[in-house]
């Protein structure tokens, strides 16, 4: 990284020559039209060649910016104008995208309406400054800086930024010419994809998924939870194939049992609720034997085959077990309907292949943009621990973080009422302000278990 520094004295009058006589114009670095720009071989430019390129206007050289930026992982925006009491534009400054911060009033903690945007400003330092030469016209850059305070982002992702993404005139009117048709939005946006061979093409934007892979061939890893209808060859697979996956059966499937074989809705309601509670177990049990006696179902055989595998179902057995905060199976049938969209009992094998492969490429155009969400910024935090909340941003992607962050409110919400040592052993008593009569034993040791 370099800092290049060329002064004007700042007077009103922009025709003053200028207090350092840098190098001149060299006319093998005078940028005038989009096909100059177009020359320039970005990837190979070094950052203190940079400063030798003038322009013809200050359009021209925020596109020249723009693409440099381009190459380097981020995108730029204009910022800072100066201009001379005759109200002549005299300065530029062109940043980085996460030049600033986000201002005070946009922040918040406690209850929100919605759900805060990532914060993708962060102060970033690199910038572009231009002037105008007086007696040529032209614009030189008089400062450079390309020191980031972030990390700066994969080829794959920087062409989804806003500033690297734009529709040529022709692409609009076609788009509006197919909404004028009756043509949805989603089904214009699949035909443009198809027509620019990828989505990764789509107005400009390149990015790619790449595989980890191994001299053998792909790398898998075995998963670690495992979510299923309770089919039983299923269930002898997964345990033969996965011996260390956790298995948990589908609440949605469950509950739509508990209704058939039942057949009562309050049962329905409570079982549901002893499902999905987040109680201790010695508060489960007793919940789950008032609720069998109280609908006199002791003896159904389904609810008898319901306690036996508790293991797999009850929240108050599996909260230690990680299931990304899913409870069905209905990301495997939200796939189904996804794959619905693209392909139909009509095709040949070769349509149905090519289809398929479509429906594929959209699978993971959106995973590189929730690459991106999760890269591109921090996500607002809501709570006083702020250093330990970050950490667990820090370690999740964005939309798990989001999933998470709830639970982290309530615990950071939760005080310690009582605290008493037992032998090895520190018994903390936590609960809520809202509702004093619940509380929560938290056993704490420094041996290992």
């Amino acid at each position: 990284m370099r800092k290049l520094t060329w002064i004007y004295m700042d007077e009103d009058d922009t025709n003053v020559e200028p207090m350092f006589d840098y190098h001149g114009f060299d006319e093998g670095y005078n940028i005038d039209s989009l096909e100059d720009i177009g020359m320039i071989e970005f990837w190979n430019i070094r950052d203190e060649d940079v400063c030798h390129f003038d322009f013809s206007d200050v359009d021209i050289a925020f596109e020249f910016y723009n693409r440099y930026a381009r190459t380097r992982g981020f995108s730029a925006r204009k910022n800072r104008t100066r201009k001379s009491r005759a109200g002549a534009l005299k300065l530029k400054n062109f940043v980085c995208h996460r030049e600033g911060f986000r201002p005070p009033n946009n922040y918040g903690i406690g209850n929100l309406k919605r759900k805060p945007t990532p914060e993708t400003r962060c102060g970033c330092s690199a910038m572009m400054e231009i002037r105008v030469d007086a007696p040529s016209g032209r614009w030189f850059i008089s400062y450079f800086s390309d020191e980031h305070n972030h990390p700066l982002l994969d080829p794959r992702l920087t062409g989804l930024l806003p500033g690297h993404r734009f529709m040529s005139e022709a692409d609009i009117g076609h788009m509006v010419n197919m909404k004028k048709g009756g043509i949805s939005v989603g089904q214009i946006y699949r035909a443009l994809a198809n027509q620019a061979g990828g989505y990764e093409y789509l107005f400009h934007a390149k990015g790619h998924v790449v595989a980890t892979t191994t001299e053998g061939g792909n790398e898998w890893e075995a998963p670690v939870s495992v979510i299923t209808d309770g089919d039983l060859l299923m269930k002898f697979a997964i345990e033969k194939e996965f011996p260390n996956a956790h298995h948990r059966l589908c609440a949605w499937h469950l509950i739509r049992n508990a209704t058939s074989n039942i057949g009562k809705p309050q049962f329905t309601s409570v079982f549901r609720k002893c499902m999905l509670g987040d109680y201790e177990i010695d508060v489960f049990r007793q919940k789950w034997f008032e609720m069998v006696e109280g609908f006199g179902v002791e003896n159904k055989n389904w609810v008898l085959d319901m306690y036996k595998k508790r293991h797999s179902w009850a929240t108050a057995h599996i909260r230690r077990k990680f299931f990304a905060g899913f409870r069905t199976t209905s990301r495997c049938e939200g796939l189904n309907l996804i794959i619905a969209k693209y392909v139909n009992s009509r095709y040949n094998l070769v349509e149905f292949i090519q289809h398929f492969n479509r429906c594929v490429d959209h699978i993971r155009w959106k995973e590189v943009q929730a690459d991106l969400a999760s890269v591109n910024g921090r996500p607002s935090m809501q709570t006083c621990f702020q250093q330990l909340e970050r950490s667990d941003a820090n370690v999740y992607t964005l939309s798990i973080f989001h999933m998470f962050q709830p639970i982290f409110v309530r615990a950071a919400s939760m005080k310690v009422i009582n605290m008493r040592q037992t032998g090895s052993y520190v018994i903390y008593s936590v609960g809520l302000d809202q509702t004093p009569n619940e509380m929560w034993r938290v056993f704490y040791t420094k041996k290992l278990i």
